[in-house]
């Protein structure tokens, strides 16, 4: 049988045609699956885009809530905002804000949680959540994309980082007409705004730092504006007589980053400023450009911070304190009992009248003002935080430890000497602790001012370097306007500020020269006077810490050597010796976590 040649061609046809619907359709199935995967992907991007955002408006609502928080802390120092919060949970937010970052971005930041760990400690829950607002109405709605943040922060009144320096002003450092054996500085300087030599270039055996400060008027741009003179290692220790920290030496500290160095790093002088084990050590000149070496190089570009000062101002919170303290150390580190153990603070002079030591406090506290002489065979005796509501005028020697308060002024009408000073030398740093526990050591701080000499006979000097234009107006964490301090005016007692509620004659009549302070000095408002009136120069043995510094001194040299024993010896530790200074606020970041939603 012979095909026929047209019936070949159509079935050729008929077959092709079958085989392109065939790739037709598989072309289409292809195209389908590479539709919805890229579909698909799509989604996925645009998930991942909206867990962004959301994360980051979460963020932005928890830290700002937290900053809020913060700001109201740092400005009361005080925790009786927080007592209504203890009723917030999950369930109870309280405090709650919110805000629209632009683009369909909202976040609503509460307080979820508080835990009271202690008098001086809170821990408050923030949950925050961050949504894409999808439809503009302001609204959290089912399906809208969101992002749920929770953290935990410690609130504290702690041991105050103004304390690890020998110098501090708030408003701004100086040190004007020193020359290098003027004025001698054993221990870190600090300013929360500029610090500056002029006059002069004295020897400053340790770090320096300033930081900007727009709260200042003018603001401080925050600069060390020379770098000053210092003593190498060798020298300094050669002439160390013990009052001021040791200077570093590799056969007694170890090498640098060594288990020994680490013990001795923050006790003890060294002229090479350096980073060791990722810290700064040794001393350098930091401020708002950075942190370098006394020869300049840069260890450091990070800008320095403001450190918080304690605020005095309500004094009865310091009432309270001397009124429920109990010493509470059994032992001294080297196992000897402690004498003052179980006991209450309490302040004690020498009676001449009554041949014996008379206590001026009761449970704490004195009503009023006191003044407070010792001599070298009848010491003031001091235990523990002991407020006067008034003035504290003292003179003289002073064995314990203990800080006392004024709710006024602190005047130091003499010279002020520990009976049992401290020594801070030696080859061992347990051995130079447990000593040194046991010595005398003595806070002074003032709701108002911390006035040394007489005050019968300030004139111009010092006067003139406590009023405006030389003490600064600033302004508080909320814009508020706080004048210049103006040891001038007259206040509630109808006294000048700088005055004693003593009469400038009695005053007058107890007054001697003032060679040396030891003593930890703490003001609210000004520390200075008139110093070394007498001739002979003037040292002082702990640190002086202020808003506005204006001591003038009228014999020279000038000395200031630091006492570590209070300095901070890390988180979670205490200084060597606790004697209750003034408290500053410290936010801590605890735990954070994101409860739902986010970038995966």
């Amino acid at each position: 049988m012979r095909k026929r040649f047209g019936d070949v061609k159509k079935s050729q046809r008929g077959t092709a045609l079958i085989t392109s619907l065939l790739v037709l359709f598989m072309s289409f199935g292809l195209g389908t699956a590479l539709v919805e995967l890229t579909t698909s992907g799509l989604r996925h991007v645009v998930r991942e885009e909206q867990a962004v955002r959301s994360l980051y408006a979460a963020e932005a609502g928890l830290e700002y809530k937290k900053m809020q928080v913060w700001k109201l802390f740092k400005v009361e120092q005080k925790f009786d905002s927080f007592v209504l919060w203890e009723l917030a949970s999950p369930t109870n937010p309280m405090e709650t804000v919110g805000g629209d970052l632009g683009g369909g971005l909202r976040y609503s930041c509460g307080i979820v949680g508080q835990r009271v760990n202690s008098n001086f400690s809170r821990e408050l829950t923030f949950r925050s959540v961050g949504w894409v607002d999808q439809d503009n109405d302001g609204q959290l709605d089912d399906g809208e994309p969101r992002t749920v943040l929770e953290q935990t922060i410690e609130f504290t009144l702690d041991r105050s980082g103004v304390f690890d320096y020998a110098y501090f002003a708030n408003n701004y450092g100086w040190m004007y007409g020193f020359g290098a054996n003027d004025l001698i500085v054993n221990g870190d300087m600090r300013a929360n705004g500029n610090f500056d030599f002029s006059g002069g270039t004295p020897t400053i055996n340790g770090s320096v730092y300033a930081t900007a400060n727009n709260k200042l008027i003018p603001p401080a741009a925050g600069y060390v504006n020379i770098t000053p003179t210092q003593w190498s290692n060798s020298y300094y220790n050669s002439v160390n007589t013990g009052r001021a920290r040791q200077a570093y030496d590799a056969t007694i500290h170890g090498a640098k980053g060594s288990e020994t160095y680490e013990q001795w790093r923050d006790i003890i002088y060294d002229q090479n400023g350096s980073i060791v084990n990722g810290r700064v050590s040794g001393a350098v000149v930091a401020d708002a450009r950075g942190t370098k070496t006394y020869s300049g190089t840069v260890l450091d570009p990070t800008p320095t911070q403001e450190l918080p000062m304690p605020d005095l101002d309500d004094i009865s919170r310091y009432i309270t304190l001397s009124q429920t303290y109990v010493d509470q150390k059994q032992t001294f580190a080297d196992g000897t009992p402690n004498p003052d153990y179980g006991q209450g603070a309490y302040v004690e002079v020498w009676n001449n009248s009554l041949n014996r030591y008379v206590r001026l406090s009761t449970n704490g506290v004195v009503n009023g003002s006191g003044v407070l002489i010792g001599t070298s065979t009848r010491p003031i005796r001091i235990h523990g935080p002991v407020t006067f509501t008034g003035d504290v005028v003292i003179k003289g020697y002073v064995e314990g430890q203990g800080t006392l308060y004024a709710g006024r002024n602190v005047h130091i009408v003499g010279s002020v000497r520990y009976k049992n000073p401290p020594d801070f030398r030696g080859t061992n740093p347990t051995t130079i602790e447990q000593q040194n526990e046991k010595k005398d050591i003595l806070g002074l701080a003032a709701r108002g001012s911390v006035i040394m000499g007489n005050v019968k006979k300030f004139g111009y000097y010092p006067l003139h370097y406590m009023t405006p234009p030389f003490t600064k107006p600033r302004y508080d964490e909320y814009g508020n306007l706080i004048p210049a301090y103006d040891a001038t005016q007259t206040d509630s007692y109808g006294r000048k500020r700088y005055q004693s509620l003593y009469s400038d004659s009695y005053i007058d009549s107890i007054s001697e020269n003032i060679n040396q302070i030891d003593a930890i000095l703490y003001t609210n408002f000004v520390g200075g006077g008139n110093i070394g009136t007498g001739g002979g120069g003037c040292t002082i043995n702990g640190s002086i810490i202020c808003k506005d510094e204006a001591m003038v001194l009228y014999s020279l040299p000038l000395r200031l050597n630091y006492d570590n024993r209070v300095r901070d010896k890390g988180p979670g530790t205490r200084p060597l010796i606790d004697i209750d200074l003034p408290r500053a606020p410290k936010m801590v970041p605890k735990l954070w976590q994101v409860l739902s939603g986010g970038a995966g």
